[in-house]
């Protein structure tokens, strides 16, 4: 039997196409985790039978251990000395096991993850769960290569090398000081403002190390426009009549900040009454084709010229990419290694409808090899790899392929050449001018017309003639103060300062549109909102160093050496986190510093919402803040207790047959409704006080979501709404409106309170959704269950006008899925499939009588979701 090689790729469609590439398309393909492709080759000069399987970016990411998790427990100076632990990033995709399975009997692990730190890191983690790197006898290779193309990967394949450690060390520890640095700050921060402010409009008030030093940026304008004084200025333009032409001349002083100065020159000029020619200038002038194309010129131009913020650019860029049209759209470089197959490159666009025009006759008049840039020792520039049409990308995709395509065929262009003609005038002892242009070989600007030199024609003059002047005007205008900063302003901000890499710019620049601290306008301006400002004069009054890009700046040149093996990972964590330590204990001392700037600029939660709901401890009504982050607030007991966020809240006596029994049994709090947007949107009861602290333990196991599944987030608690409430006498909980197992997940079909008279069953842990009988009076549950199933009875009263019954009659019980008639009128709104064949997993409710203890109100608290911090 042949010797067994897996190789790992960072995405299925990477893997297929290396698996394409090596097999010649001849394989067989089977489903797993991810898809499994495999065939037979040659591996090092002998026969093996080839795996090839992908993961879905990280297996891991960082995180705190379950007893650092509650917010209220936990003080945020402890999580600077906490320990940290790796969990899967996506258990649902079980892609440990996935490896650790095909990993079995593989002798040789070839690793095909993005030749980048992050790519690095990803190796390690692969190597982790297939056990390669403890069993003797099992050799690693690395896989690099910078585009998804048959010839690229086959050189990879003969040229492999050994995974780098010290680059994976780096981003462990980039993640290690981003998260104890990041949830510090933050849960301070937010835990302090949330609870005092009711318009902050923002669920998390957040602090990274390269995310507040781009916010930074954004309000440093801000300040400059707001605190700009215009001046009044004044410029003198004389004009002539020469061979057909009406010239306006330029002033050589440009402009005067004195009105009475200005009209003293002008009377000059008027006096003397015309323009004696002093100096004709004649030069070609060579504008220079450009460099290769890396990430952080691709996002600039995406923003400033094709309307696409970062985020969305890199979406399309890896896109791109993984579908084979372009190279490896992160790279710092923008000089071609001296063995770039240019020609090669070439031929591939030289069919295309739109320029392959141009690109055969760069191929028969002798293309020009790119100017030198700069090699980072990365990956090459961003380059073209495959001809494709704009039916094939789709409008967006094809706009950023459009670009790089021609981007890279101006870089093996002719310089665009031109002549610059200067006349220079005298008159009344002032000096004028006027400026043409003729274009003498297009040259690059012919397939990037946006970059052309424009044509200014003007006559032939001769030195010493002297021209009459035919009029003179005195222009008045005012200083302008800088625009707000546009995206690809603060990209450059960004680069010049080291904050962030190629790779994570968009996700910073994202994270502050995205956490309200900034609005992206006209012209994709970014201008910071009240919120984001005040946070920035709180720092650099407190702190100057938390949001300037200094500090990270430093931290980035550390990591920098910890990939290159100058640096111990352990050391450089360590000096990094006592630090900000430091400056955190210095911080909380200070915070009410930043507090003056927020009191001046936010209402207090005593002056905002309206009153809504009875709090079950003092018995007086609390108010409902419906800002960001959705909140109920008691100024009697002057507790916050958050809620859903996203949606509309209304109390439960709105539906009074429904509910009788308007509040929790456990803690007396009166019952709310929840409803999310849309017309299939959920509607369900929650009891304030069980969502932020729900009484179970084991509830986070019933939600069935893992802390980074994608899940959806309810709020603050990680929320334990009624249709999680495994109690088992309230009419509200899941026990009383649970009906039968969910048939897509582990979860539970439950009865919508409010659905009426669209009434209708939802999952309590996926998007599946079922209709019941429309038009009925009243749908509800009863306490019997079905004895072939296990499934909740329902009982349905039928409008007189349309039931389906006999005789007229209205009333019907039985069980949704047993039932001939209940089942035949029930539908799928959601989900793959909903038969009789899921009356065997039985009701589904069952679950949750077993493994929670009660409340005490010393319960487990479920894990916060409010955000990760993987991109600070």
């Amino acid at each position: 039997m042949a010797p067994k090689v897996l190789m790992v790729a960072e995405k299925p469609s990477i893997a297929l196409a290396i698996a394409s590439a090596l097999s010649g398309g001849r394989m067989s393909t089977r489903r797993g985790s991810t898809e499994v492709h495999e065939f037979d080759g040659m591996f090092l000069g002998f026969p093996v039978h080839y795996k090839v399987t992908s993961v879905i970016g990280h297996v891991f990411s960082v995180d705190f251990p379950a007893r650092f998790q509650d917010w209220n427990s936990t003080n945020p100076l402890d999580l600077f000395d906490a320990p940290i632990v790796k969990s899967e990033s996506t258990p649902k995709a079980h892609i440990c096991r996935h490896l650790s399975q095909e990993a079995r009997g593989c002798g040789h692990l070839v690793l095909w993850l993005d030749c980048d730190r992050e790519g690095e890191n990803i190796c390690f983690e692969v190597i982790e769960c297939t056990g390669f790197q403890s069993t003797p006898g099992k050799k690693v290779h690395r896989a690099r290569f910078s585009a998804v193309t048959e010839k690229d990967i086959l050189k990879a394949m003969n040229s492999l090398v050994e995974p780098n450690k010290n680059e994976a060390q780096a981003v462990d520890a980039r993640q290690e000081i981003d998260l104890k640095v990041g949830v510090a700050f933050t849960r301070f921060q937010t835990s302090y403002f949330n609870g005092k402010y009711g318009n902050l409009d923002s669920r998390v008030i957040s602090y990274g190390p390269c995310q507040t030093p781009t916010l930074g940026f954004c309000v440093r304008r801000h300040l400059q426009i707001n605190t700009f004084k215009p001046e009044k200025f004044w410029t003198l333009h004389p004009y002539i009549m020469y061979k057909g032409y009406e010239l306006k001349l330029d002033w050589q002083r440009h402009r005067l900040f004195d009105s009475d100065v200005t009209q003293m020159f002008r009377n000059f000029v008027k006096e003397d009454g015309f323009l004696k020619v002093i100096g004709i200038s004649e030069k070609q002038v060579s504008k220079g084709r450009p460099t290769g194309l890396n990430t952080v010129n691709l996002l600039k131009v995406a923003s400033s010229a094709l309307g696409f913020g970062p985020q969305l650019a890199m979406q399309l860029a890896e896109r791109l990419y993984t579908q084979g049209f372009i190279s490896y759209p992160r790279t710092e470089s923008t000089a071609y290694p001296a063995s770039f197959d240019y020609k090669g490159t070439l031929g591939a666009l030289a069919r295309n409808p739109v320029w392959g025009d141009y690109v055969q006759q760069l191929l028969s008049d002798g293309y020009h090899k790119p100017r030198s840039g700069t090699d980072a020792g990365d990956h090459p520039p961003i380059t073209p790899m495959s001809s494709a049409t704009e039916n094939i990308l789709g409008h967006d995709a094809w706009k950023l392929y459009q670009y790089i395509c021609q981007h890279f065929l101006g870089t093996l262009s002719p310089d665009c050449k031109y002549t610059r003609i200067k006349i220079e005038f005298e008159s009344g002892g002032e000096s004028f001018y006027c400026v043409g242009q003729h274009v003498l070989v297009k040259g690059f600007t012919s397939i990037m017309p946006w970059l052309a030199v424009t044509e200014i024609n003007i006559p032939q003059f001769t030195e010493g003639q002297k021209i009459d002047i035919s009029r003179i005007e005195v222009d008045e205008g005012s200083t302008q103060p800088p625009d707000y900063l546009s995206e690809s302003e603060l990209i450059s901000l960004m680069e010049e300062n080291g904050i962030g890499t190629d790779a994570s710019i968009p996700v910073h620049i994202n994270n502050i549109c995205e956490r309200n601290y900034v609005q992206v306008q006209a012209g994709r301006r970014l201008v910071p909102t009240a919120l984001g400002i005040s946070l920035i004069r709180g720092y650099q009054l407190i702190d100057p160093d938390l949001c300037l890009p200094d500090i990270r700046s430093f931290i980035e040149h550390q990591i920098a050496l910890v990939a290159k093996g100058q640096a111990d990972h352990s050391l450089v964590v360590e000096h990094v986190i006592e630090q900000f330590k430091r400056k955190f204990i210095y911080f909380v001392k200070q915070i009410e510093n930043m507090d003056a700037l927020f009191e001046a600029e936010f209402s207090p939660l005593s002056d905002s919402g309206r009153v809504l709901s009875k709090c079950g401890k003092c018995l007086r009504y609390m108010k409902h803040i419906p800002t960001q982050p959705s909140r109920l607030y008691c100024g009697t007991c002057e507790e916050i207790y958050y809620t859903p966020p996203k949606g509309t809240i209304k109390v439960s006596h709105i539906s009074p047959e429904l509910y009788k029994e308007l509040t929790c049994p456990l803690d007396n709090f009166e019952l709310l409704i929840f409803s999310m947007p849309g017309p299939e949107g959920k509607s369900f009861p929650f009891c304030p006080y069980c969502y932020n602290n729900p009484p179970f333990e084991g509830i986070d196991n019933l939600f069935g979501a893992s802390k980074s599944s994608g899940s959806v987030k309810l709020g603050k608690g990680a929320g334990m709404p009624c249709f999680l409430c495994p109690h088992p006498t309230c009419q509200h909980s899941m026990i009383s409106q649970g009906v039968c197992a969910c048939p897509e997940c582990d979860g539970t079909l439950v009865l919508d309170p409010v659905s009426a008279p669209r009434w209708r069953l939802y999952c309590n842990m996926c998007n599946c959704l079922v209709s019941l009988p429309e038009g009925a009076h009243r749908i509800s549950t009863t306490r019997d269950h079905c004895p072939e199933c296990d499934s909740t009875i329902i009982e349905v009263d039928f409008n007189k006008k349309t039931t389906p019954l006999k005789d007229g009659a209205t009333l019907h019980i039985g069980c949704i899925l047993c039932d001939e008639l209940l089942y035949s009128l029930v539908e799928m709104k959601h989900g793959k499939s909903f038969s009789r064949k899921a009356r065997h997993r039985g009701r589904g409710r069952g679950r949750g009588r077993r493994g929670y203890s009660g409340r005490g109100r010393g319960g487990k608290k479920q894990h916060d979701p409010r955000m990760s911090f993987r991109d600070f």
